[in-house]
């Protein structure tokens, strides 16, 4: 599961919205919402994807992606 506090305190600092997001990974803007907020699945590829757009780290992507503290 994603940890939802970090993904978009990361996207705030980028200054990126869900639709630039959404457009990056070629989906929906609703779509891409249920998927940081851990309403819908985020699919391995998907989360490689938002790691690069996000510019994160090896270390990071575990905590954006793996963390103890999600949502």
């Amino acid at each position: 599961m994603i940890n939802t506090k970090k993904v978009k305190l990361r996207m705030a600092e980028l200054n990126l919205t869900q639709k630039e997001v959404a457009e990056y990974l070629k989906m929906a803007q609703p779509t891409i919402n249920q998927k940081i907020n851990n309403t819908r699945p985020m699919y391995l590829e998907e989360a490689d994807k938002l790691a690069e757009l996000l510019k994160l780290s090896d270390l990071e992507y575990a905590e954006y992606f793996f963390g103890k503290e999600i949502a």
